[in-house]
């Protein structure tokens, strides 16, 4: 297959195993850190709901991807999942902007892989991170990010095929100071798992 694969990221700490085991190279600064390698792109979009999508945006309509990953690191909002868990996301729920009409939440719905544990995962611009915050979400999710239900929307305005896939960098059980540190650690865990079980299969 040669379909032309958009991966986003928020953070390049989340990048960097994905852009060295890829043999990316540097493509673009700005208006985004963008690195490429035949049919390969990967964009740093910086965090939140609207820096992802607009590099999701950016990719699809510059370079005509087929498809989009986003991939990252999303918090627990329970302590039944551990760091380094990584999950399918089957459905995004955009927590922090409900519809303007009955108040109720915006679903998103992500492309699916089978094969994967899958997750649900709330979005929102604000970080989740105190025992108060992640209790409100687990009824309603099993994760928390900051970027996913973005990139899916994107992905379905311009009518391509969006994946997302996450891994734990905490719980409620984690220290604040560890968040950054996890991040880090599972990054190179990321890529080893999509690397083995699904970019071969996009070349």
């Amino acid at each position: 297959m040669n379909n032309f694969i958009g991966l986003v990221f928020a953070t390049k700490i989340e990048a960097s195993p994905f852009i060295k085991g890829l043999g990316l190279k540097e493509k673009e600064k700005k208006p985004f850190k963008l690195f490429s390698k035949d049919n390969m792109f990967l964009i740093i979009s910086g965090i939140g709901k609207a820096n992802a999508a607009m590099a999701a945006s950016y990719l699809i309509s510059k370079y005509k991807t087929d498809c989009i990953f986003n991939i990252g690191s999303a918090g627990s909002s329970t302590t039944q999942k551990n760091p380094g868990d990584i999950f399918h996301i089957y459905k995004v729920i955009e927590f922090d902007r409900p519809k303007f009409l009955n108040n109720s939440l915006r679903i998103h719905k992500p492309d699916i892989l089978k094969g994967f544990s899958m997750a649900s995962l709330a979005t929102q611009d604000k970080p989740v991170v105190s025992l108060t915050d992640r209790q409100i979400i687990s009824a309603l999710a099993d994760l928390v990010d900051m970027e996913g239900a973005a990139v899916v929307q994107a992905c379905r305005l311009w009518d391509v095929k969006c994946y997302v896939f996450k891994i734990v960098s905490d719980t409620p059980d984690t220290h604040a100071i560890e968040i950054i540190k996890n991040i880090y650690t599972t990054a190179g865990k990321m890529f080893g798992f999509l690397n083995g079980n699904i970019f071969e299969n996009f070349k």
